[in-house]
């Protein structure tokens, strides 16, 4: 019996416990993130375009096997002047010739000197190497949102509470106007006005109910989990400011670009490649009937050199204006990403202020407050008047917890732009 009492009494807390998250686990969960997994893709696209190019330096091996028919006797291969008139002397020897040849070989080739190969994997090489700074980037970004929308349901829950708070002041007064307007102290538009804050408290606790609501559906998206309240953070650091990290997938872009010019311009260059082939042969000789198998191989060094190829050109054309498209977004997301900095650099340190302001400010208005509701209950202070007081207070609070979640999310944004790890800045 008491073993049952006691699960009864602390279900609800195993409950609250499991349903707990943290900071870490929302991060950790990203890692299954629908765009992690296409940044993942991408990184292994790169890296197979990487592969694709460096097997052109492995040889080419492949094995045949045909059927020739010809309607005069045809040799089965290559054979020697002197050699072939010992043939024809000696009708016993077997010609290697024959209306009807089967043959079955092999055949290799692999490229000695063909420059735009080695410069196509480093080219893919880049890519790999910008897709993976694509995916540090963009997890970044998942984490500053993830840390800018609990920053805000921090303040909607602070809200509610300062709400809820100003709600309970607001009942208690309006027990004591009740007596005052019953003793005929107090008319009853004093009362009126009291229902009228506490219709207004009830308005505002709904927008904060479907802004949270937005919040933690966005962090459902990005994570998977639904929060049933803000998890807990606390900076254990800053931003570092120096190069702009966030440009480094545009910046390895732009030199894969700049590669692949290369590449298709080493196209136009001499190539020299190996050329192998060997093959049996088998017939019956035309001068006797016998059967007959024979076998042939050749091994050579080609050099191809490119005197005029149009389509290669007009491939160059195209690389180069590539690289200038990226080139040009390079320089925009500089500029865009250098003057968002700045204003950002600025705006944390005005945050920081006015966050200062704003606490010193709450606790002058939460004194006033105090007095207020003394001068109310002595009737020196009118409803209109004490209600003010209420209501500065509320607002203080909510200037003072949405500048907290400013510096949140202008701390989130630098850290992103500089490339920072967010982890070790919050935790």
């Amino acid at each position: 019996m008491i073993k049952k009492l006691l699960i009864i009494l602390f279900f609800p807390v195993m409950v609250q416990a499991q349903g707990t998250h943290t900071l870490n686990e929302l991060f950790d969960s990203l890692k299954t993130h629908p765009q992690t997994i296409a940044d993942q893709l991408d990184m292994e696209k790169a890296l197979v375009g990487k592969r694709m190019a460096t097997s052109n330096l492995y040889p080419n091996l492949s094995a045949f096997g045909t059927y020739d028919y010809a309607n005069t006797p045809t040799g089965m291969l290559p054979i020697a002047p002197n050699d072939l008139l010992a043939m024809v002397k000696d009708q016993t020897v077997p010609q290697p010739f024959s209306q009807n040849i089967f043959r079955v070989g092999a055949s290799i080739s692999m490229p000695v000197f063909m420059k735009s190969i080695y410069t196509m994997a480093a080219k893919a090489k880049m890519m790999y190497t910008s897709a993976e700074d694509k995916m540090y980037i963009n997890l970044l970004k998942n984490e500053a949102m993830i840390v800018s929308l609990n920053a805000n349901l921090q303040y909607m829950e602070e809200l509610e509470q300062a709400l809820n708070k100003k709600r309970e002041s607001l009942l208690k007064t309006k027990e004591i106007i009740n007596l005052k307007v019953n003793n005929n102290r107090a008319p009853k538009s004093a009362l009126l006005k009291i229902n009228n804050g506490l219709n207004e408290i009830d308005l505002m606790l709904n927008n904060i109910a479907v802004k949270r609501n937005n919040a933690v559906t966005m962090i459902q998206k990005l994570t998977g989990i639904i929060l049933d309240k803000p998890v807990e953070m606390t900076q254990t650091g800053t931003y570092q400011d120096g190069d702009l990290k966030a440009l480094d997938p545009l910046r390895k872009k732009v030199e894969a670009d700049r590669l692949g010019v290369k590449a298709e311009k080493e196209k136009l260059w001499p190539a020299l490649v190996l050329h192998g082939n060997y093959n049996h042969s088998m017939a019956n000789a035309y001068n006797n009937g016998l059967r007959i198998n024979e076998d042939f191989g050749t091994i050579g060094l080609v050099l191809k050199i490119p005197i005029f190829t149009m389509k290669q050109y007009a491939s160059i054309k195209k690389s180069n204006l590539m690289v200038k498209e990226s080139e040009n977004k390079l320089a925009e997301m500089q500029l865009d990403l250098s003057s968002q900095a700045n204003q950002l650099q600025n705006n944390l340190k005005i945050v920081e202020n006015q966050i200062s302001l704003y606490q010193n400010s709450l606790k002058d208005k939460e004194s006033l407050l105090t007095i207020a509701k003394v001068a109310y209950q002595n009737d020196r202070m009118t409803i209109e008047d004490y209600l003010k007081y209420e209501d500065d207070v509320v607002m203080e609070k909510s200037r003072l917890n949405k500048s907290i979640a400013d510096k949140w999310q202008t701390l989130m944004k630098l850290a992103v732009i500089y490339g920072n790890n967010i982890e070790q800045i919050v935790k």
